[in-house]
């Protein structure tokens, strides 16, 4: 079993280095290093691509994009129908207006169309890396079970220098992915607990994704009303990083921590704006409610 091994390592080994050098992503694609989106990433490149949960975020991704197309092209349909009628009317005036409209709505479909098979390409080339990645794992695994060569360790090394491609070239994909996942658009609506929200209390609420953070502070009024200091805020959403909330509750000079929690943003692509609810204790007596519209 050895033997053959061996005599496998020579040759194939040698002609698997070759497809996987020619198959690098970059010689095919312009695609940008993950420097250029330190506003979407942690500020350092790291080289540890993640392919499930870059899955999970390119279905919910696509999902959502066609959600809007399915929207654009139902309204352009409508207006489609209203502009034949308007035209066997004559109403000259309003027949211009109804025409610029679904001008604009086909051109914003066109660009929708354009953006789903741009994120279809880069998850396609992203998909291809990781196959070659795992193919160059499963290859050294092989070869560090065979006896010592000459032939083996050239083979290893070549091997080794493949996977780095591929792991590098995953993370670029990474990087031009996330340019196209949009903005989220996060709205305070307040805090919800009952009994434990007593006029006066004031609080302080901690959004963070990865580097994006937001910091806002609100008091109970004596109508049981809430008002805080800013109410809306914009987030670049990112593939490996959760939202982390944290409040804390102020009493004058000291800090009380209510409690913290994570969110996962693979819900929030879709049309509709998402009503976002989360126990911030762990009997769920306070309770944050935030709006997110992608």
């Amino acid at each position: 079993r050895s033997c053959s091994f061996t005599g496998f390592s020579t040759v194939q080994s040698r002609k698997l280095a070759k497809s996987l050098s020619r198959s690098s992503v970059r010689s095919r694609m312009s695609l940008k290093s993950p420097k250029a989106y330190s506003s979407l990433q942690r500020g350092a490149v790291i080289w540890d691509p993640k392919p499930l949960q870059v899955k999970k975020i390119f279905e919910a991704l696509k999902k959502g994009l066609n959600e809007y197309l399915e929207e654009h092209q139902a309204e352009l349909d409508y207006l489609s129908g209203r502009h034949k009628d308007t035209k066997r009317n004559s109403r000259l005036a309003f027949y211009y207006d109804l025409d610029k409209q679904i001008r604009s709505v086909e051109r914003y479909i066109r660009k929708l169309e354009f953006h789903i098979s741009k994120v279809e390409e880069l998850y396609e080339a992203y998909c291809i890396q990781c196959r070659l990645r795992d193919g160059a794992t499963n290859m050294k695994h092989a070869f560090s079970l065979s006896p010592s060569t000459k032939a083996s360790r050239e083979s290893l090394v070549e091997l080794y220098k493949n996977f780095q491609e591929c792991t590098e070239d995953m993370c670029f994909i990474e990087g031009a992915l996330e340019v196209h996942l949009g903005e989220f658009h996060l709205k305070m609506k307040g805090l919800v607990g009952f009994a434990r929200l007593c006029p006066g209390d004031q609080y302080e609420v901690f959004v963070r994704l990865g580097r994006q953070k937001w910091r806002l502070k609100g008091k109970i009024e004596t109508d049981d009303s809430q008002t805080w200091d800013e109410e809306e805020k914009i987030f670049i959403p990112n593939l490996h990083e959760k939202f982390e909330i944290k409040v804390t509750e102020l009493r004058g000079l000291a800090t009380i921590l209510i409690g913290v929690v994570t969110c996962d943003s693979i819900n929030f692509f879709t049309t509709k704006p998402q009503a976002i609810i989360v126990d911030i204790t762990e009997l769920g007596t306070i309770k944050l409610q935030l709006e997110v519209l992608w």
